[in-house]
């Protein structure tokens, strides 16, 4: 039987040694060697009478250790819309072969800041979360401020952070991605923002987006089903109920400069959310990683402005804030935002969150370690 074809310069193989460079690639041209370990002697076999030359032997060489594995820390959001139960077993199948893995399922709302907190005093090399950019929320509120990177992986329907991060939006893709950093370890440091002491990581907003986005958390099985849909939806209800006729009022005050309107948004990072993959754009200015916050503020929501206010957040030519119906910011110090007649609902990446009389933004610089 004939071996598979190698390199001509290629004079033996492991345990074998050619017998003559002018006989066949074929099993009948290697003689057997006995190969000695690292700093032994090396056993050759006797040379053929017929042989002028002495053979050639292959010094062995010790193997290399494998490099150690990290200990890592899956939290698990079982309510993740994109993820099912035998696409969450093979995620974690292949995430356990490169590192020591430990996975835990959140039991309810706050378990993942308790896992943050324990992550960030317990040894571990990371953390990943397998959920939507509210279980990273959450798990922000107890590993800010630590050594211990993170890990986001697409669980839930928009993936914000994952994207901004240039992590991939797919799942499979995603743990890939995750898979080679286990050879080429990458840390980066971003900012996190805070409103009345609580971290996020990208946008928060008081007014319309925050009324929509508590209108879709309390139907999660339509937010899981519809995704994307089921947002644009509730924005046109929330809308026409709300805020058309006699709008909830909010004052802002940055930096001296004061606003007023119905709804605020302050960002932290580039982009304020994603329709399916399609960037939407409000507030210029933020990065995560660039030391200030962003922020736009919609006076008013006339059936004549939202059409064209729908149609710059989808352009990547026109931007919201030069709008003539909104008033763009950006600072380093921080946001104030005061409802004037009534507590107004407010969101933090993407989830609803509580209603506010006011709101104090502020950005924390170099708060968050992200292996990306």
């Amino acid at each position: 039987m004939e071996l598979a074809p190698f390199t001509a310069c290629a004079a033996w193989l492991p345990g074998f040694h050619r017998a003559s460079p002018s006989t066949p690639l074929d099993a009948s041209s290697y003689v057997p060697v006995s190969i000695g370990t690292a700093g032994s002697a090396i056993n050759r076999v006797a040379p053929y009478r017929d042989r002028p030359y002495p053979l050639r032997v292959a010094q062995a060489v010790d193997p290399l250790d494998p490099p150690p594995r990290r200990r890592a820390l899956v939290i698990v959001n079982p309510y993740a819309s994109a993820v099912s139960d035998r696409l969450r077993t093979v995620v974690l199948s292949a995430l356990a072969s490169r590192f020591e893995l430990e996975a835990i399922t959140t039991r309810a709302q706050g378990h993942a800041t308790e896992l943050g907190f324990m992550a960030a005093s317990g040894g571990y090399g990371l953390v990943v979360t397998l959920g939507g950019d509210g279980t990273i929320n959450e798990v922000v509120q107890g590993l800010a401020g630590s050594a211990v990177p993170l890990t986001p992986l697409p669980g839930g329907s928009a993936n914000v952070l994952c994207k901004l991060l240039g992590i991939p939006g797919e799942i499979i893709d995603a743990t890939e991605h995750l898979l080679g950093l286990a050879d080429e370890w990458r840390v980066r440091t971003i900012d996190l923002a805070r409103v009345n002491g609580r971290y996020y990581t990208f946008s928060a907003g008081i007014g319309i987006d925050a009324s929509v986005v508590k209108v879709v958390d309390a139907r999660s099985a339509l937010k899981a089903r519809l995704g994307a849909s089921f947002f644009a939806a509730s924005a046109l209800y929330v809308v026409a109920r709300h805020y058309l006729v006699r709008p909830p009022q909010l004052r802002v005050t940055v930096d001296g400069h004061e606003f007023s309107g119905i709804t605020a948004v302050v960002q932290n990072g580039h982009h304020y959310t994603y329709f399916n993959d399609h960037p939407i754009d409000l507030a210029a200015g933020a990065t995560l990683d660039g030391g200030r916050l962003a922020g736009v503020v919609l006076r008013r929501g006339s059936p004549v402005d939202l059409p064209t206010l729908l149609w710059r957040g989808l352009s990547s030519r026109r931007a919201i804030g030069a709008h003539r119906q909104v008033d763009a910011f950006t600072t380093t110090t921080g946001v104030t935002v005061e409802a004037v007649d009534r507590p107004l609902p407010l969101q933090l990446d993407g989830d609803y969150v509580g209603d506010v009389e006011q709101a104090h933004f502020e950005l924390v610089p170099r708060a968050l370690n992200v292996a990306c």
